[in-house]
């Protein structure tokens, strides 16, 4: 039953946290692009995913309850505790920072008249600069997260 659980915490690891951590970087494109309707669909996508990354902390934990005793693996392992922390930290970023401005972005674009043909690119929104500043620093705890998961200091 352990490898069960320790399967679907790598595949959750990956199916669903990385594209909590992906998407946001897409949507920049899109944003760029001046496609709302595309980053309204990547700011729910985002959203969704980050509140399915939990399921990822779930099985973590069950993993975590079912890892052999000789392993010596508990709550209070600095690695542990890092990346619960920084995971914590990555999730609230996504939830309170990036989803709410890319939705900000989706409605700017909405509101803004469209490019006369022939010009430039559509001007970024005010949010660009916080869907890139949050999507980076929450790829960078994911990553930390991962380094923790695999080094085990």
């Amino acid at each position: 039953m352990g490898e069960i659980i320790n399967i679907l915490h790598v595949v959750g690891a990956v199916f669903i946290v990385g594209p909590m951590a992906i998407l946001p970087m897409t949507a920049m494109r899109s944003v760029r692009a001046g496609n709302a309707a595309q980053v309204a669909t990547l700011a729910k996508s985002t959203y969704l995913f980050s509140l399915l990354s939990v399921l990822v902390v779930i099985f973590g934990f069950g993993a975590l309850s079912m890892a052999k005793k000789d392993d010596n693996y508990s709550f209070g392992s600095t690695w542990i505790l890092l990346s619960i922390v920084f995971y914590v930290v990555a999730i609230a970023i996504s939830l309170f920072v990036v989803v709410p401005a890319l939705r900000s972005a989706s409605e700017a674009l909405e509101e803004a008249p469209a490019p006369v043909e022939g010009t430039a690119a559509v001007a970024k929104p005010s949010g660009y600069a916080k869907i890139a500043a949050g999507s980076g620093i929450v790829a960078i705890l994911l990553v930390a997260v991962t380094v923790l998961m695999v080094w085990k200091p």
